[in-house]
């Protein structure tokens, strides 16, 4: 890989993708990540940005999330998201960078 392609892959290509940068990618399994994110701990005002955020992808099944923890559970069907080359960029790191991983 190049440089300029790891700088380019480097770099978030949109504010969901900054978002989930900015999260602990605790878990992955294709249809279900687990993020932390200490900006969500105790703020519901941002727990309702994430929820509306997130919950407008049609890809999106389900977002659950849990404000004391800052715990953000998401569920999707793999092939759908995929077929969305921005959210297939960002499963792509979510599974790179996850703790704990399962195929």
């Amino acid at each position: 890989m190049s440089i300029f392609a790891a700088i380019k892959n480097a770099i978030p290509h949109s504010a969901l993708d900054l978002f989930i940068r900015s999260t602990d990618v605790a878990s992955y399994m294709p249809g279900r990540v687990r993020l932390y994110s200490k900006q969500l701990v105790n703020n519901a005002s941002l727990e309702q940005q994430v929820h509306e955020r997130l919950n407008a992808l049609a890809e999106i099944e389900c977002v659950d999330t849990n404000i004391a923890t800052g715990s953000i559970l998401i569920t999707y069907e793999p092939e759908r998201l995929r077929a969305n080359a921005e959210l297939r960029r960002v499963e792509d790191y979510m599974r790179k960078h996850a703790r704990r991983r399962a195929s």
